[in-house]
């Protein structure tokens, strides 16, 4: 790795690490160095530069994009001018070095044609501060004198870079500009340097701010918008997850995070929220996230619920208006479509902030980036007054032919994109396979167990908190049901998708039964699938999109067999459910359907568990050999394996089935004592 690379990468990991100098995915750094030609074997001149759509934080080799400069500062006399800048884009294409590397962002320009020979560029909360005060030019220079140098609000791009190249050019006392209502962009000679410069502007801003700001930037607390205690908060918050993601769906299904930290419950009680709000956010890499502004709940902490959701229906249809008379105004023959006109951002006062993605990362992400807003809000306002660039150039921001293309390049979604699964009994064999299964399908997955340590390892295997995340439950209690479907709120902001897995079985000859078995294998079974069904609909309802209920029965719900009264009853009371199910849910678009899976030993749980060699027993073979025996009486004389089962599930709530409810299938093998009908 070239020694200018590895100081690159090294110093993005420190200055993307901290939020404070620049949010996910936000900004870029670059360096510049001598590397051989392969092809003349001669030494070339390049540029390395964070490539398009990349984190600081996480960058990698691979992820930046490799220029040759001699071919990008001939791109100056090719230059047709600002109206025209968005061709420069393309040109950067015909200055790559070498295959496999990531494609050159909007801003490679300005570290192009910057002759130091490593360059920032941030979105710091104290720098955007600046950046968005309405006297931001005048605090630059009572801040920073004439080693940072203010540069009026110009959209990134070619221009902006020949803009800063002047400034360097003309003030070599400078170590970086101020970009108006956008960020900063710092050099140095080395690698340390340009990362000292950055963090001295940043530092400096943020301690101007402090020692000089207003302690009180959003106005007196309002004290009906005062925070609920931390109970209240969370209770009203499950509450009104479902109804919100209801509000920010209707366009496209979306996840959901929720954040009630103290930096956003002090905005949403100030007396200028309702105001500042309404300004929207200022940095580009802000707004694309969490669209121009957000939808704001007008109504006291302690307002009823049934009032709350009467009022979000009214806001939300005004909104949505807004958002098209937006659209309308700015819009042009050259414009791309609109896109949904559903808030990615919902504010309600003494409970939290609500952000919506379409998967958790762009939800998680777009409520951090609000966080930010809501910094840089404080620190315009503590100075100065907030005053983001205006209406029309954020519409040419967010509907830009640029962002448009990196639009269309993202991966077609998977057939569970956007979806939220709770699937019960999915520390091992079935449940697990399933659960990761649709997290392979692109689902937000809750892997429920009554092992909730396992759960845990489970979900850890699955990927991040943005994926999986582990609980404990016991499906027969109906609290610990509640309280597991309000932890998939509180995870994703809904739930579309519930797996009636959670299972065990005990294998006596009737005689040998006991009333305790029994009762131990309904409550499971039977009770909680009925009491995992009830509170996932409770939810699904009023989100408004449907749902997939699945529950994983078994061919012994229709095939009798000896010693197993007790578990095969279960089951026929698990299989029946799907039909009553289905009958009462269908017109909530929520559909409930079911697989018969038979002798899935491998992974098992319930064969582990003693059930294996109970059954072994009863057939007189070997319990290693049980898989082979099952696989031998079926007419495919194939062992069904847990994957197997999964993949049933995943095909049978997914839109390929959209038109079936009701149905179980088996998943066997091929039994002819199990045929349905």
């Amino acid at each position: 790795m070239h020694k200018a690379v590895a100081e690159l990468l090294a110093r993005s990991h420190r200055l993307g690490a901290d939020p404070r100098n620049t949010n996910y995915a936000g900004g870029n750094t670059s360096a510049k160095g001598i590397e051989l030609d392969p092809v003349t074997g001669q030494g070339v001149e390049l540029l390395w530069v964070k490539g398009s759509g990349g984190d600081l934080g996480t960058l990698t080799e691979p992820g930046l994009a490799v220029l040759r400069l001699d071919r990008l500062r001939a791109l100056v006399d090719k230059y047709p001018g600002p109206e025209r800048e968005d061709e420069m884009v393309a040109a950067f294409d015909y200055c790559c070095h070498g295959l496999g590397r990531a494609a050159p962002s909007i801003d490679t320009a300005m570290h192009a044609l910057v002759d130091a020979a490593h360059v920032d560029h941030l979105h710091p909360d104290s720098g955007i501060a600046i950046a968005a005060a309405a006297d931001g030019e005048q605090l630059t220079k009572a801040i920073f004198g004439d080693q940072v140098i203010w540069i009026p609000w110009r959209r990134p791009g070619f221009q902006l870079g020949l803009d800063i190249a002047e400034v360097y050019r003309s003030n070599p006392q400078a170590v970086g500009v101020i970009l108006g209502g956008h960020g900063i962009t710092a050099w140095g000679s080395t690698s340390d340097e340009a990362e000292a410069n950055s963090r001295w502007i940043i530092d400096t801003a943020q301690n101007h701010i402090d020692a000089h700001g207003s302690d009180r930037p959003f106005g007196d607390a309002v004290t009906e918008r005062e925070p609920l205690p931390p109970r209240e908060r969370r209770a009203r918050a499950s509450a009104l997850a479902p109804h919100l993601r209801s509000v920010a769906s209707r366009d496209e299904a979306m996840v959901g995070h929720f954040t009630d930290s103290d930096a956003v419950l002090e905005f949403l009680a100030g007396e200028k929220m309702e105001a500042l709000a309404e300004l929207g956010t200022s940095c580009p890499d802000h707004f694309l996230r969490t669209k121009v502004k957000p939808l704001v709940l007008d109504l006291p902490s302690s307002s009823p619920l049934d009032r709350v959701l009467k009022r979000l229906a009214e806001l939300h249809e005004r909104y949505r208006e807004d958002y098209r008379s937006y659209y309308q105004r700015h819009a042009d023959d050259s414009s791309p479509p609109m896109r949904g006109a559903d808030p990615a951002i919902i504010l309600v006062p003494g409970v939290g902030m609500f952000s919506y993605g379409t998967n958790k990362q762009t939800a998680r992400v777009a409520g951090e980036f609000y966080v930010n807003a809501i910094n840089v809000m404080r620190g315009a306002e503590a100075l100065s007054v907030y005053a983001p660039i205006s209406e029309r150039e954020k519409f040419r921001i967010e509907y830009w032919a640029l962002e448009e293309a990196k639009l269309r390049r993202l991966p077609v979604p998977r057939r569970h994109s956007g979806r939220i699964a709770l699937v019960t009994g999915a520390a091992s064999g079935i449940g697990k396979a399933i659960a990761a299964r649709l997290v392979a399908d692109g689902a937000c997955v809750v892997v429920a167990d009554l092992d909730a340590d396992k759960a845990g390892e489970v979900a850890a295997e699955l990927g991040g908190t943005d994926t999986a995340i582990g609980i404990g439950v016991d499906v027969s209690d109906s609290g610990q049901v509640s309280e597991a479907v309000e932890a998939t709120l509180f995870a994703f902001g809904g739930i579309d998708l519930v797996v009636n897995n959670a299972g065990l079985s005990i294998s006596k000859p009737l005689l040998e039964t006991t009333e305790a078995d029994w009762d131990r294998q309904h409550d499971v079974m039977a009770k909680g699938s009925f009491l995992v069904a009830r509170a996932a609909a409770e939810a699904m309802i009023p989100q408004g999109l449907g749902g997939d209920i699945v529950y994983v029965v078994s061919k012994n719900s229709v095939s009798a067999g000896p010693d197993n009264a007790a578990y095969g009853a279960a089951k026929a009371n698990q299989a029946h459910q799907v039909r009553l199910l289905a009958a009462e849910l269908g017109s909530h678009q929520i559909r409930v359907n079911g697989v018969n899976p038979d002798g899935v030993v491998q992974g098992s749980g319930i064969f582990a568990d003693g059930w294996g060699a109970q059954r072994a027993a009863v057939y007189g073979v070997p319990e290693e050999e049980l898989g082979a025996f099952y696989a031998k009486r079926t007419l495919l004389r194939r062992e069904v394996l847990p994957e197997h089962v999964a993949n049933a599930v995943a095909a049978l709530a997914s839109g390929e089935f959209s038109r079936t409810t009701g149905l179980i299938v088996p998943v066997d093998a091929g039994l002819p004592a199990a045929f349905l009908r």
